[in-house]
């Protein structure tokens, strides 16, 4: 039985696991008016009737804090870029030279810091949820195995596990949206 109560947490701890990582990739798109590579990591391009990510096509770099420069490999790359930046719809207009292109990050207004915030509160409940999920499949996963056999004390031992475990990555993801919002908040 004691497998089985292992097997349970471990499965929540994943779970919560995932939960984070969710949190982490979420809050990389959410910009915080500095110029980052990561703000690109979604977008698609139709390289040669194949749909792939920007930058496997193409060196994506910040050569200062409100700039970002796309170096296409190929010259030819610069209008389907330009095309997936826009229908990527992140607000982001793109200019080229011919040779490369770029993309001002312009300044964020307070209201719209304010907006980023909310945004980055959103993602963080959003997680919350997952990680409570979690937590209720792996106590009625202990409750089935207490039907089946598990002592009372084990089951009650696991559920508090489970419950440390839920009250640490929910601090995690406070700690990982505070951090956010104070990102964004600084001008």
């Amino acid at each position: 039985m004691q497998e089985e109560v292992d097997f349970v947490i471990e499965h929540c701890k994943e779970k919560m696991r995932g939960a984070i990582k969710y949190l982490e990739k979420e809050l990389v798109h959410i910009r915080a008016g500095k110029a980052s590579p990561a703000m690109l990591d979604g977008i698609q391009v139709d390289y040669y009737g194949t749909i792939t990510p920007l930058n496997q096509v193409s060196n994506i770099s910040t050569p200062d804090a409100r700039t970002i420069a796309i170096q296409p490999w190929e010259k030819k790359l610069i209008p389907t870029i330009e095309k997936a930046i826009l229908a990527a719809n992140l607000g982001l207009n793109p200019d080229n030279n011919g040779e490369l292109i770029r993309i001002n990050i312009p300044v964020l207004t307070e209201e719209r810091r304010r907006q980023l915030v909310k945004q980055a509160a959103q993602e963080g409940e959003t997680a919350k949820v997952g990680i409570r999920q979690a937590r209720k499949d792996a106590n009625d996963s202990l409750k089935k195995l207490l039907k089946e056999g598990l002592a009372e004390d084990m089951q009650k031992d696991a559920e508090g596990e489970v419950q440390n475990l839920t009250d640490n990555f929910v601090k995690k993801v406070d700690s990982l949206v505070e951090a956010k919002e104070k990102d964004i908040m600084t001008i």
